[in-house]
Formats: C-alpha cells, sequence, structure tokens
C-alpha cells in the first residue's frame, strides 16, 4: 500500500514538474523565439545596411574619379602644336616698310608682272601668236617644272643667268635705277641684277615653287660698297641664294661680303633689322 501510495506520489511530481523544465509554457516558448528570431533579425539589418552604404560610396567614388582632374585632362583634346615660324633668310627679322622707293619700285613691279601673267595666259592657250619674250619665259618655266627640289631651284637660275646679258640702267634706260619686269627684260635681252632677281622670282613661282617659299632680297655688297639684287629660295630648311654673278648656288649664311637690307614678297617690303642698316630707307643704284 505505501509503494503505491509512493509510486502515485512520483508520477503527480513528475506530471507537475515536466512543463517547467521542458519549456511548453506558450510564453516561455514565445520568448525563447523571440529571442532565437533577433540575432537573425538584426544580422539582417546590419548587412542591409552594409550593402547601402558601400553603394553610396561606389557612387562617391565614381563621382569622385569622374571629376578629377586627371580624368578632366585626359579627355581634353591636345592643343595642336604650333607651328615654328618662318624665318626671313640670313636668319634675321623684318619688319614691314609703308613707304619709300624700295616700297613704289615693288608695287610698280607687281603691277607690271600682272600685266605679263595675262600675256603668259594668252600664250598656253595659243603658243602661235606668243610673242617671242613670253616664249623664251615660258621655255624656262617648263624646264623648272619638269624639276623638283634643288634641281628646279639650279635649272631657273641658270637659264635666267644664260638668257640675259648684264648691263647697267644707266646705259640701258639712261637712268641710276629701273626695276623691269621679266617679259621686258627678256625682250631686250639685257638687265641688272634686280631684273635678273625679278626674272627669277616670278619663273620660280610659276614653275612651282611655293610663293612664302621665295624671296627677292637687297643686299649691300661691301666689296663694291653698292647695293645688289639676289633671289632667296627656302630649301631643307634653309635659304639657298641664286645670284646673276655665278652659277653656283651658296646658302645666306655662305653669300660674301653682304649685308642684307631689305626682303620683298607677295605681301610687301620690309627692312631687316640690322644696326648697321637701322637709318637707310633708300638703295643705292645696284651693281650688276
Amino acid at each position: 500500500m505505501l509503494r503505491h501510495v509512493a509510486a502515485c506520489c512520483v508520477a503527480a511530481l513528475l506530471i507537475v514538474a515536466w512543463p517547467a523544465r521542458s519549456g511548453v509554457d506558450p510564453g516561455t516558448l514565445a520568448d525563447f523565439n523571440a529571442a532565437a528570431l533577433a540575432p537573425a533579425q538584426d544580422t539582417v539589418a546590419a548587412a542591409a545596411a552594409t550593402t547601402a552604404r558601400d553603394q553610396v560610396e561606389v557612387r562617391t567614388e565614381n563621382n569622385a574619379n569622374r571629376d578629377a582632374p586627371g580624368e578632366i585632362a585626359a579627355l581634353e583634346p591636345t592643343p595642336p602644336a604650333m607651328a615654328p615660324p618662318v624665318t626671313e633668310p640670313f636668319g634675321l627679322s623684318a619688319a614691314p616698310v609703308a613707304g619709300g622707293d624700295v616700297v613704289t619700285k615693288w608695287r610698280g613691279v607687281e603691277a607690271a608682272v600682272s600685266g605679263d601673267n595675262e600675256i603668259l595666259a594668252r600664250c598656253r592657250l595659243d603658243m602661235q601668236r606668243c610673242p617671242p619674250a613670253a616664249r623664251r619665259f615660258l621655255a624656262i618655266v617648263a624646264q623648272g617644272r619638269a624639276r623638283t627640289g634643288r634641281a628646279r631651284i639650279g635649272i631657273i637660275n641658270r637659264a635666267v643667268n644664260m638668257a640675259i646679258a648684264p648691263m647697267s640702267d644707266l646705259k640701258q634706260w639712261g637712268v641710276p635705277d629701273r626695276w623691269s619686269a621679266p617679259l621686258e627684260t627678256f625682250s631686250t635681252g639685257h638687265g641688272d641684277c634686280e631684273d635678273y632677281a625679278i626674272a627669277k622670282y616670278v619663273a620660280l613661282t610659276a614653275a612651282g615653287v611655293a610663293a612664302a617659299d621665295v624671296r627677292l632680297v637687297i643686299v649691300r655688297n661691301t666689296a663694291a660698297n653698292e647695293d645688289h639684287a639676289v633671289v632667296a629660295v627656302k630649301s631643307d630648311g634653309g635659304w639657298i641664294v641664286l645670284d646673276n654673278r655665278w652659277l653656283t648656288l651658296v646658302t645666306d649664311v655662305d653669300l660674301p661680303k653682304a649685308v642684307p637690307l631689305f626682303v620683298l614678297d607677295d605681301s610687301g617690303v620690309r627692312q631687316f633689322a640690322a644696326p648697321a642698316i637701322a637709318s637707310r630707307q633708300t638703295p643705292a643704284p645696284a651693281s650688276f
């Protein structure tokens, strides 16, 4: 009997104590679930916040990179390199001359050359009616066109030198100094240094040499103490001088006993900047 009562008491005790130990109480289970879910929810929220922060940082970094000076400079086009300035013969600078005897004579020559060009244009269309002087001049131009580079320069220099006999303006025209266009010079067959130079200047440009690469230059011939006219042609980065006194092509720096005074081309007349000639305005009669 006592054993039966003891067994019943033990059974009752187990029934009463089991729910508390096993945690089947609804409140206790809910608390447990909440405690278990809290860390997981915190982890998800933290991950989401980290992702958002990373995205903001990436966008900020991209914006910073896009606005960085180095990136802008890389996208900007590289400015074109400045072309080196075209130097005058003899490596000297020259200033424009507005008036004076040289300017007057050069303008007269340009007007006469314009008239010559009209005659030459008609000759190309009808050689039978072309004046003999124009034919001879066009033959020299054709010889030059058949060559290139230094050979073109040399053939024109030689041909003009051989086509004109030297004669002073005083003897030919009765005046100290007169500048003639090519067809007038080829008509008489005589001329002095500037007549040779003018004929070469026109022939070179007619034969295909760029006008920007040809100059008529007046120098002071210190050996004869008189002014002299030559032509300078730019070739291979330097200047070649064509002189009626010889057939050899020389560079500007090798021209003997010459002080440059004026340079003339299709843009007008300029005076070389040199202390010894700063006060000169009108050249003396040129030699031949």
